[in-house]
């Protein structure tokens, strides 16, 4: 079975389409269209029901999925085995959200080069899109940032940071017990939007109160928002490695609230498939060491 037909064909449903696929496999539509066509006689049947321009998987293209995702995920595992090189990068780029390098990357960063004196590390920041997208076109060999669904891309989670709000020391917040949601109306908020889902679900639950909180100030830099809550500009939902020396401190101090239990930001390492696995292993390991200290 030719593993380019069964590429092809999970590209169609991940792009859902066969002009898009086309594209991102750097093909063109009638090629993308004869891979499926030949897939589809090695397995006598129809993966695909064609009415005009759309396309919808049929019954028997369902239950193939999970087996083609799975023969192309070792394909390229065992590609990664044989084209291995024992010898390490001389140079190791890494690409990295704002929080990242603000928040994980300074503590991390050392171990890395004690784990691995023979790399040089160089960093540089940006938007998950943005990394992604360089990633794509190797221009760096992985990007610590926000979870991505490409075909080509393995997001391996590194670190999932419960959003709470924080607020200031003295807040009358801390002398309530059983503290409803409802108490953020009356306060004036800061409001750090990265951009993620997680900040999409908290929104929604401000949407379901009968009296919304006031969002006063939003910004994009949790840094920004941060230093605001400590000269008691507001209170702010923050992600805990954000807040987390602060906290220690004794300067702010987190809140519960069971409408947001749940609700965290995830952390990945984006990697091209089958590429750097053993050292993303590494990184891995260290941060759930030092989160979990």
């Amino acid at each position: 079975m030719n593993i380019e037909n069964m590429e092809a064909f999970v590209y169609v449903i991940h792009y859902g389409s066969f002009n898009k696929a086309a594209d991102a496999l750097f093909l063109s539509q009638p090629s993308v269209t004869a891979r499926i066509q030949s897939l589809e006689r090695e397995l006598n049947c129809q993966l695909f029901d064609r009415v005009g321009k759309q396309v919808q998987i049929t019954e028997e293209g369902k239950r193939f999925l999970p087996y083609a995702q799975q023969l192309l995920q070792i394909y390229r595992k065992g590609k990664q085995h044989v084209q291995y090189k024992k010898q390490l990068p001389n140079e190791m780029r890494i690409g990295c959200t704002v929080s990242v390098a603000n928040y994980l990357i300074p503590g991390l960063l050392p171990a890395l080069r004690e784990r691995f004196p023979e790399i040089r590390f160089k960093l540089q920041t940006g938007t998950t899109d943005e990394l992604a997208a360089k990633v794509l076109n190797k221009e760096i060999d992985l990007a610590l940032a926000r979870p991505v669904n490409h075909p080509e891309l393995r997001a391996a989670r590194l670190l999932l940071d419960p959003i709470r709000l924080h607020v200031y020391e003295g807040h009358p917040f801390l002398l309530e017990d059983n503290l409803g949601i409802e108490a953020l109306a009356g306060e004036p908020l800061v409001f750090f939007e990265c951009g993620a889902l997680d900040w999409l679900r908290i929104h929604r639950i401000f949407e379901s109160l009968d009296r919304p909180p006031r969002i006063e100030i939003q910004t994009d830099n949790s840094e920004t928002a941060k230093k605001l809550v400590l000269q008691q500009a507001g209170i702010c939902f923050l992600p805990g490695i954000c807040a987390r020396q602060e906290v220690e401190e004794g300067r702010l101090f987190p809140i519960d609230f069971a409408e947001t239990s749940g609700i965290s930001m995830q952390t990945c390492a984006l990697t091209l498939q089958g590429e750097n696995t053993d050292f993303v292993q590494e990184l891995t390991a260290m941060i759930k060491a030092r989160t979990s200290a």
